[in-house]
């Protein structure tokens, strides 16, 4: 499949979608909800960033380990965004460094390419881009010429009998909805959240 050629590419787009998304967060939005269940602003970027860090040791050195991640640092707990910005940076460089050659990557007892690996990524960070936003009170959709690439791809790294505790159910929405808005209803998010209380 093309997109999967295309994968590092995309995780690129992915990437610097999230981090304009996190360009938009400041301390006191923070505490706000996502629509991540149960995830204030701060624990998702948390999250995000572990994520970001799990990929450049995928790429780096070719395996994914299962264990729950290290403890965030202090600085991190209080100011989740300067670690967030410099993992982004690391894992560019090593998705960069990566890309010349297909490789396997190890998770678990599985083996899945490089570029499968890649695109999954580019999907959970695409989606939690959207989720930065909307936490924010923006109505700012997933890039069209990016979501239109991850549309197919989704479903088959994504298959229904692996949603559950990773992505809520589809929503519906319209026929002619943006490729952005299909790209997070298909990963459980209901697109043109209301504004978050106090961002104007």
């Amino acid at each position: 499949m093309a997109a999967l050629t295309a994968a590092p590419g995309l995780l690129e787009q992915a990437v610097s979608y999230a981090l304009a998304s996190v360009g938009q967060v400041t301390p006191r939005l923070l505490p706000l909800a996502t629509p991540c269940e149960g995830w204030d602003l701060r624990t998702l970027l948390l999250h995000v960033s572990d994520s970001l860090g799990v990929l450049a040791e995928a790429m780096r050195v070719g395996h994914i380990a299962l264990s729950p991640p290290p403890a965030p640092e202090p600085a991190a707990e209080a100011d989740p965004l300067p670690c967030l910005r410099r993992r982004a940076r690391t894992l560019l460089g090593a998705c960069a460094a990566a890309s010349a050659e297909e490789r396997l990557v190890a998770i678990a007892d599985r083996e899945l390419t490089a570029s499968m690996v890649t695109a999954a990524g580019a999907i959970e960070i695409a989606v939690h881009g959207w989720d930065i936003s909307a936490a924010c009170g923006v109505d700012w959709p997933v890039p069209p010429r990016l979501a239109s690439a991850l549309l197919p791809i989704a479903p088959l790294l994504i298959p229904g009998g692996t949603r559950a505790g990773l992505f809520a159910d589809p929503v519906p929405v319209p026929a002619l909805a943006c490729p952005g808005d299909r790209l997070v209803a298909f990963l459980g998010r209901q697109p043109h959240l209301p504004a978050a209380p106090g961002t104007g």
